[in-house]
């Protein structure tokens, strides 16, 4: 005796395949990035879609980084306890308010795993960041995407999606792609009206490059709410993008949860040792994003002129948020070596490079506008 079931259906819409089947859902989540731009083949290309720091580690982090290569025949710890413990002196926060990741979309999923259930609502303002609808779908939860009001997050218009099935807010602060920023102000009173049981995480892998560094910090929120959850990362303004080391902040019951959930040995020995000396060479790194920060205000300022609607951006890229316009311009970027992040349909992201890469941006620009 035979039963239909989901399986039966699934092959029919794989082609007759009789082997074992992904589930339904995953039918609806989005590549994380559907097109990546292509180098020119024979000429010089410039990098700009992931928003990487283009500078190198510093001879001393490349030192370490070295060293521990020399061990990595052994499993790093289960859970990087002397991250955990120099994170939480750094940030004044208990040692067991720390969770760490393989970047924070690895928090994403031990968030997703530890919190959300199928049918749950999820609400985050579009365009923002392109993980948002992976976790959403992948957890099987509903979507409820918010357009942005003018580039930036209309909280107002988020909290009326507010429902007794909401489980979890996402906000990106600075938000990717568009490099807007929420001030304190807002964010604290958006969080004091939803429901204590509602998860609010905030996502500030961007937050170094807020002008001066007196953007609203979620770690004060995070402070005064058990269902505020940050998540930070060591990719963007420490440079260590290609280790993958992220690590977030929540309270106890919670974090012991995400904990749970997370990789084993998820973070490597070199990833730790690399954040580690890092968190002591602040101060040169944070020099190093001043001078990315002021490369992008000087862009900014280049795309006015041009006549390009750029909002102000507290992070170390810039939106183009040229509509429907967008595909076109993509297109003719690469042609000329500038590989950009499209958003089909809203605009391009385009992360600031070093100054040989950013003066390659201002001349194509230049003359694709002129003519």
């Amino acid at each position: 005796m035979r039963v239909s079931t989901e399986r039966d259906e699934q092959a029919g819409i794989h082609g007759g395949w009789e082997g074992p089947v992904p589930r339904a859902a995953l039918q609806t989540v989005p590549l994380y990035v559907p097109k990546p731009p292509q180098p020119r083949v024979g000429a010089e290309s410039h990098r700009l879609f992931l928003n990487e720091n283009p500078y190198p580690p510093l001879p001393s982090v490349i030192a370490v980084i070295a060293g521990a290569a020399a061990e990595i025949n052994r499993y790093p710890e289960i859970a990087p306890t002397q991250l955990v413990a120099r994170l939480a002196k750094h940030l004044d926060v208990p040692e067991c308010h720390v969770v760490t990741g393989p970047g924070i979309m690895g928090i994403y999923q031990q968030i997703s795993q530890a919190v959300l259930r199928p049918g749950d609502e999820i609400i985050y303002a579009w365009p923002s960041f392109e993980a948002y609808p992976i976790v959403t779908n992948v957890a099987d939860c509903v979507a409820r995407e918010v357009p942005l009001l003018g580039g930036r997050h209309d909280l107002a218009a988020m909290a009326a999606q507010v429902t007794t099935r909401t489980r979890a807010v996402f906000i990106c602060n600075p938000n990717n792609p568009t490099g807007t920023v929420v001030s304190g102000s807002e964010l604290e009173a958006f969080v004091a009206d939803l429901p204590k049981t509602v998860l609010v995480v905030i996502d500030e892998a961007y937050a170094e490059f807020i002008p001066d560094h007196r953007g609203p910090s979620g770690v004060d929120l995070y402070r005064k709410h058990q269902n505020v959850v940050v998540l930070r990362t060591f990719s963007k303004a420490y440079g260590l993008a290609g280790l993958r080391v992220g690590y977030g902040l929540a309270h106890e019951l919670l974090a012991d949860a995400f904990r749970k959930c997370a990789v084993p040995c998820g973070v490597s020995s070199i990833a730790v040792a690399a954040a580690l000396k890092s968190l002591t060479l602040e101060d040169e790194l944070f020099e190093r994003v001043r001078k990315i920060s002021l490369e992008r205000d000087r862009l900014w300022k280049v795309l006015g002129v041009l006549g390009i609607d750029t909002p102000p951006s507290g992070a170390n890229f810039l939106w183009l948020g040229v509509g429907s316009a967008a595909a076109t311009l993509s297109a003719q970027l690469e042609a000329e070596g500038v590989m950009a992040r499209l958003i089909s349909g809203h605009g391009i992201r385009l992360t600031v490079g070093n100054e040989r890469s950013n003066s390659h941006v201002e001349q194509v620009l230049t003359t694709i506008m002129a003519a």
